[in-house]
């Protein structure tokens, strides 16, 4: 897959000078909605004998309309899985547009003219809700005036699971409530985050169950404070492992979240590692006992619960 990176204004030679079936969205998460959007582009590119190219934006456009800081953004998708993901959907060229106030102010002909037949688009595929300005003129609905029969337009339906709209909005909501079993569903696959092994206080090992402290950006949205089973990958392997994001509230009040991983039968040093986690089911809320002894009981309890999880799933 052909990675291109777009600022605004760009020039027309950076433009790859060859027809192209484009697909339109922000894609956070490049959940089972998402892939139907990208899946009915590859179908028609496939039968017209044409590249499949996604365009998507290096940021949330909240960021700017809002005024939000960017390192308080929350992703379902770093940038790095979005592009990993899309290889994996069969894109041929993910254009990657700077989200900058130049090119948020672009009035929707002048968007639709430089961002859709300037990228040599002759299909544009979006979801029924993609908006490229504001939602009054600026819909998939008043779409065809401003393509002046330049392009085909395919806008794909709602997609529902279980009487939901299939959404980033829905997904998060689970998240909150700790479903992760559910978040998988409407994803496709296991929600995952990346981050690197630190030093943490060592209370785990001193508890007899030392574990892994991960450092994940601020951009990276987590899953509900509580326990977890998890899968953790160091380098090219996944482990099995129970997960905690919490304060760690029985050594005191006011500490910091920490995400931390015990890792079943694994005796490694991976200081420095980069990690992924994969959090596959919900175990527990976060407890503050009243000392070690009913924690260690408690991580006993949990450590059989995550192993008769997957055992569950093996068989």
């Amino acid at each position: 897959m052909e990675i291109i990176r777009i600022r605004h204004p760009y020039q027309p030679e950076e433009i790859p000078n060859e027809d192209v079936v484009l697909v339109l969205g922000f894609f956070d998460g490049i959940h089972k909605g998402h892939q139907a959007v990208i899946q009915k582009g590859k179908q028609i590119a496939e039968s017209r004998g044409l590249k499949l190219a996604v365009m998507t934006f290096n940021q949330h456009p909240s960021i700017v309309f809002k005024k939000i800081q960017p390192d308080t953004m929350k992703y379902l998708t770093s940038l790095e899985q979005k592009e990993q993901l899309m290889a994996e959907q069969g894109v041929d060229i993910l254009y990657i547009v700077e989200f900058t106030s130049a090119f948020a102010h672009l009035a929707p002909q002048d968007f639709v003219d430089q961002y859709i037949v300037g990228l040599h688009a002759k299909v544009a595929v979006s979801g029924f809700d993609y908006t490229y300005g504001p939602k009054d003129i600026a819909d998939v609905a008043h779409l065809p005036e401003y393509a002046r029969e330049r392009f085909d337009i395919i806008t794909v339906s709602k997609k529902e699971l279980d009487g939901y709209k299939i959404s980033s909005t829905r997904i998060r909501e689970l998240m909150e409530a700790g479903a992760m079993d559910e978040v998988a569903e409407l994803l496709g696959y296991i929600y995952e985050i990346d981050g690197t092994v630190v030093h943490g206080d060592a209370r785990g090992r001193l508890l007899g169950f030392p574990t892994a402290n991960i450092k994940v950006k601020s951009t990276v949205r987590l899953p509900k404070e509580g326990v977890y089973a998890v899968e953790l990958r160091i380098g090219d392997t996944w482990h099995v492992g129970m997960g905690s994001i919490g304060h760690n509230d029985t050594f005191g009040a006011g500490r910091d979240l920490t995400v931390e991983v015990y890792i079943l039968d694994f005796h490694e040093d991976i200081y420095g590692e980069q990690v992924s986690v994969r959090w596959n089911h919900f175990l527990r809320d976060q407890v503050a006992f009243d000392g070690a002894e009913g924690l260690i009981k408690q991580l006993k309890q949990d450590e059989q619960d995550t192993a008769d999880y997957f055992k569950k799933l093996r068989d």
